[in-house]
């Protein structure tokens, strides 16, 4: 059966869905907004449309709506973030500063004309592949997890949840970008052109990283929480130092935000102009601590102390991350400096393989932010449109079974390095004390053996 053709699209108005529990719950308040702005202000919950407001002098009056999720940040109610109760404003009229949304969780498009402009070339083919790369991201997660669990790897970090996030900033990027990410970029690996059948072999313990990084321009995972981003800076700093016109980009969870690489990292880029594109993905747990003890604010707001322009975006859709992942990519390669994005998204799995994440977080949280899920929403807006036929739901099931299938095979297959690789690519060039050590390792090797 061919897939069918698109249906025009349909935009969001101001419809209520059913709430997961009561902290889904969304409190409504009337405020004074910039008529210039109008456009749907979406929470995940609850949208309102704020171009069917009556326009007064200067001004329109439409409804504010705010969070009242107690995995957020507390905020002033500027932040459109509330503590749980109906908050009330008396500041001067000014702009609210919403998450970027640009499709609902039931798959709905959100009217937004600044950052729908930024993915209007994104039609039918390449919102197909959005989806195939997260579905592909997610199976290379659910198969490497299985893998630990079956003894065939030390450990491993879950992206699930976050597909979006990774997916949707990958597809940003131009070849000529360089990607400094933590360990658990997978999916950006993936659409960086990393084999399948390379993404495990550091978690096997059979080698020092992954992949090349010369070949995608994207580093191995970096087990040091925050020091990445270090990394980052300074080469973007040379690169631009080169003339090079490109963008770097590092990836790095909320917790990270409170090392001290990730600070000086961004005082350097802001001070120096780096082209660097800080992307922290909030999943809202830094192992077991929850994203309200790294921050008392929204963390995209740490980067106006900086001077660096911040941004927060709804993390599992996949058209608001690429939107606003272009527009910092673009500043930084036109040589506009630094830019921050935080995307709010979930870790629905365990931090690693060794972590137990119903030690410390509910089954009702996890559950609120399942009716989130990244895959789902753009698979509902493909619906919607007509883009959905049984031909594309076979293509997709056959590659993601394709990559599968090969990332078990080349990890089970994976032959064991020689005692003696260990003291190979340590440095770049000949280091005497490592040869030292490389000679009396083998002579003991071979005193051992018969």
């Amino acid at each position: 059966m061919p897939t069918p053709a698109a249906k025009p699209t349909t935009w969001a108005t101001a419809t209520a869905h059913d709430t997961a529990s009561p902290i889904d719950a969304i409190a409504a308040e009337t405020v004074t907004t910039d008529a210039t702005s109008a456009h749907a202000i979406t929470t995940g919950a609850i949208t309102i449309d704020a171009s069917s407001a009556k326009p007064t002098i200067g001004h329109t009056t439409a409804t504010r709506t705010s969070y009242t999720n107690a995995t957020f940040a507390d905020a002033t109610p500027n932040d459109g973030i509330s503590t749980g109760r109906i908050t009330t404003t008396t500041s001067p009229p000014e702009k609210i500063a919403y998450p970027v949304q640009l499709v609902q969780p039931d798959g709905r498009r959100v009217l937004d004309r600044e950052h729908a402009a930024l993915v209007a070339d994104i039609g039918p083919d390449r919102l197909r592949q959005l989806y195939l790369d997260m579905v592909v991201a997610r199976r290379i997660d659910t198969e490497a997890t299985a893998l630990q669990r079956q003894g065939q790897l030390g450990l491993w970090p879950p992206l699930l949840g976050q597909e979006a996030a990774q997916i949707g900033s990958a597809h940003a990027l131009h070849p000529d970008d360089y990607v400094f990410c933590s360990y658990r970029e997978a999916g950006v690996a993936y659409c960086r052109g990393v084999d399948p059948a390379q993404i495990t072999r550091l978690w096997r313990g059979v080698a020092h990283s992954c992949w090349d990084p010369a070949q995608i321009n994207m580093t191995n995972p970096a087990i040091v929480v925050g020091s990445q981003g270090l990394h980052a800076t300074g080469y973007a700093y040379a690169a631009h130092l080169d003339g090079a016109e490109i963008a770097v980009i590092t990836y790095f969870g909320d917790g990270a935000t409170s090392q001290g690489d990730i600070a000086e990292a961004l005082g350097f880029a802001a001070t120096w102009s780096a082209p660097v594109v800080f992307f922290c993905q909030n999943n809202h747990w830094a192992i077991s601590e929850p994203v309200r003890i790294q921050s008392a604010t929204p963390i995209a707001r740490r980067a106006y102390g900086y001077g660096i322009p911040g941004i927060q975006v709804d993390g599992n859709d996949v058209l608001a991350v690429l939107a606003v992942t272009r527009q910092a990519v673009a500043r930084a390669r036109a040589g506009g400096g630094p830019s921050f994005i935080e995307a709010i998204t979930y870790r629905m799995g365990p931090h690693t393989t060794a972590d137990d994440p119903t030690r410390y977080r509910s089954a009702a949280e996890t559950e609120l932010w399942r009716r989130r899920d990244p895959i789902d929403r753009i698979r509902r807006l493909l619906e919607r449109e007509g883009l959905w036929g049984s031909t594309f739901e076979r293509q997709v099931r056959e590659r993601s079974d394709e990559v599968a299938a090969r990332l078990r095979t080349a990890t089970i297959e994976m032959p064991d390095p020689e005692p003696k690789d260990l003291f190979e690519h340590v440095y770049a060039t000949p280091h005497s004390l490592l040869d030292r050590e490389r000679r009396e390792y083998i002579a003991y090797l071979e005193g051992v053996r018969p």
